[in-house]
């Protein structure tokens, strides 16, 4: 985490930041039993709610949020595991 706050500001287009929102407030519903298969959809509701999205925006959102969680799998796929010693 605190690499992450190492790196310059990125800069968000406005049509995106709802989505990144959504994305962020998701960030602990994560799925799998070995390693992240994917974000658990059940707690949208809940997401919308809280972020206030819009009904009439939530489709363009949702296909945006998908978006955004394969890019994630494929980083987190393409990380090389930490070595165990023992």
């Amino acid at each position: 985490m605190e690499e992450a706050c190492d790196r310059a500001p990125t800069e968000v287009w406005p049509e995106n930041w709802r989505p990144l929102m959504v994305f962020t407030a998701m960030s602990t519903q994560w799925r799998g039993s070995n390693g992240p298969t994917g974000l658990d959809y059940g707690v949208l509701p809940e997401i919308w709610r809280r972020t206030k999205t819009p009904i009439d925006d939530r489709d363009e959102v949702f296909d945006c949020l998908q978006v955004m969680e394969l890019a994630a799998l494929d980083q987190m796929r393409s990380k090389p595991k930490a070595k165990t010693h023992g």
